[in-house]
């Protein structure tokens, strides 16, 4: 026997599911290209690494807008993982919503640092 649940259905969740898998795989995916690139860099230059060095990695174009998508990417990375955290083991709705604004908060004074930290280059 089908149950027909129609107009009467109810919805339980936010139904996150699919899109933030896939978001945390590509941010990841991400993430782990820039490392592999950045290793490459630091592995095949000649000399000592020291600031000059780092500033140089940093200081052409392309590098500072990949560096610049994975910052963007390891923010929504973290805000997924964080919120989903909250949401699973935090019971209190003030609570849980106090929490939450709070990885907002400083999840936008990182990503403020860490481009702040990258245009200076």
């Amino acid at each position: 026997m089908a149950i027909n649940y129609g107009s009467k259905r109810t919805v339980v969740g936010a139904h996150y599911g699919l899109r933030d898998w896939l978001a945390q795989r590509v941010t990841g995916g991400l993430m782990a290209i820039f490392t592999l690139v950045l290793l490459a860099q630091v592995l095949f230059s000649r000399g000592p690494i020291g600031y000059d060095k780092w500033a140089g990695i940093f200081s052409s174009q392309w590098m500072k807008v990949l560096t610049f998508s994975v910052i963007v990417s390891l923010l929504y990375h973290v805000w997924v993982g964080m919120r989903d955290v909250w949401m699973d083991y935090v019971q209190s709705v003030g609570m849980r919503l106090a929490l939450q604004i709070f990885t907002i908060v400083w999840l936008v004074g990182c990503a403020g640092w860490a481009i702040q930290v990258l245009w200076r280059v």
